[in-house]
C-alpha cells in the first residue's frame, strides 16, 4: 500500500472517532440550557398574566363583562368601563400600521436591492435604525410643538369638506386620535423597515438571478418572489411594530387627549389602555386599582390575540 493510501486511511480512522466525553457533555448541557430558557420566556409570560388576573379580580367580580362595553370611568362613583380605551388603542394602532407598513415596507425594499451607493445606503440605514434610538418623551414634545400646530390647518379642511363623515364630524381642538397615529406611524417605522430589511437581505441570490433569468423584470422579481418569500419576516416586524403601538405610552399620552368619552372622529381626543394607566395608577386607591389591573389584563389579552392571529396568517402564507 502506498503513503498516500496509508494517509488517507488514517485520514479517515480520524475523522469518524467518536467524540470525547467531554464535548457530548457540553453539547448536553447547551441543550439543556436553552430549553430552560425557552420555558423560563413562557414561565415568566404565565406569572405576568396570573399576577395581573389576581389583582384584577375584585373588578372582575364587580363589573364582569360590562367593563368591556360600558363607556363610563368614573373614580368618585366606583363605575368603570374600557370600551373608550379599547376602541382608542386599536384605532390608534390601526393608524400607525396604516402608514407605516407600506412606508416601512418599501424603504426596506429600496435599501436592501441596491438602489443607491453603498456609502449612500448605509447612511439611511444609519438613519432608520436611529429613530428607533430616540425616547418616547421627545416624540411627544416633538408632537406638541411641531405636528399638533402643522395637523391643525389639516384638520381643519377635512372638517369643512369632509364633516359628513364620522370620522371627521367634529372639529379639531389640537391633541386627537390622528396626531397620535401619526406619531405612531414615526416609532414603529424603524422596526417595521429593519426587520423587513433583514428578511429580503437574507434570501438566497438563487432566487433573484433565477428570477430575472427567466424574464422577469426588477419590479416583477421584487413584488412576485422576493417579498412573498420573505413574507413571515415581514409579517413578524409588523407584529412587532404593532405591539409597540399597542403598548405606547408617554408619547401618546402626550398628545392624545386622554379624554375617555368615546368618539369616532379622528380629529377629537381619545384615550388608550396605556395612556389610562399611565395616567391614573399613582394616584389609584381601592377598587381604582383593580379596575386598572383589569384593564392592564385587557391590553395583554388583546396582544397575545393580535400575535396567534399573525401566526395563522403566517402559516397559512406558507401551505401556499
Amino acid at each position: 500500500m502506498s503513503k498516500r493510501a496509508e494517509r488517507m486511511d488514517m485520514g479517515e480512522e480520524r475523522a469518524i472517532q467518536p467524540r470525547q466525553q467531554q464535548e457530548r457533555v457540553m453539547d448536553t448541557g447547551f441543550f439543556w440550557v436553552t430549553r430552560i430558557f425557552a420555558f423560563a420566556i413562557a414561565g415568566i409570560l404565565v406569572w405576568i398574566a396570573i399576577q395581573m388576573a389576581r389583582d384584577a379580580m375584585p373588578a372582575v367580580q364587580a363589573f364582569g363583562l360590562n367593563f368591556f362595553t360600558s363607556s363610563s370611568w368614573n373614580p368618585v362613583r366606583d363605575e368603570y368601563g374600557v370600551w373608550p380605551m379599547i376602541y382608542g388603542t386599536l384605532v390608534s394602532s390601526a393608524l400607525g400600521l396604516l402608514f407605516a407598513v407600506p412606508l416601512g415596507v418599501g424603504t426596506a425594499i429600496f435599501l436592501s436591492e441596491n438602489f443607491l451607493p453603498k456609502s449612500v445606503q448605509t447612511v439611511l440605514v444609519f438613519m432608520v435604525e436611529l429613530l428607533a434610538a430616540i425616547p418616547s418623551v421627545v416624540y411627544g414634545l416633538w408632537g406638541i410643538f411641531v405636528l399638533i400646530p402643522f395637523l391643525r390647518p389639516i384638520g381643519i379642511f377635512l372638517h369643512k369638506t369632509l364633516g359628513f363623515l364620522p370620522i371627521f364630524s367634529t372639529s379639531p381642538v389640537g391633541p386627537g386620535m390622528l396626531p397620535a397615529g401619526i406619531i405612531l406611524t414615526i416609532m414603529i417605522l424603524p422596526i417595521i423597515t429593519a426587520i423587513s430589511r433583514d428578511s429580503l437581505a437574507s434570501l438566497p441570490p438563487e432566487l433573484r438571478q433565477a428570477s430575472l433569468g427567466l424574464g422577469a423584470t426588477r419590479w416583477e422579481t421584487i413584488i412576485r418572489i422576493l417579498i412573498p418569500a420573505a413574507f413571515s419576516g415581514i409579517v413578524g416586524g409588523i407584529m412587532l411594530g404593532l405591539g409597540r403601538a399597542m403598548g405606547e405610552t408617554m408619547a401618546v399620552t402626550m398628545i392624545i387627549g386622554n379624554s375617555n368619552d368615546l368618539k369616532f372622529s379622528l380629529l377629537a381626543p381619545a384615550n388608550t389602555i396605556a395612556s389610562l394607566l399611565a395616567n391614573q395608577f399613582a394616584e389609584a386607591s381601592g377598587l381604582q386599582i383593580s379596575a386598572l389591573m383589569y384593564a392592564g389584563l385587557v391590553l395583554f389579552l388583546l396582544t397575545l390575540v393580535v400575535n396567534i392571529c399573525a401566526e395563522l396568517i403566517v402559516r397559512k402564507v406558507k401551505k401556499f
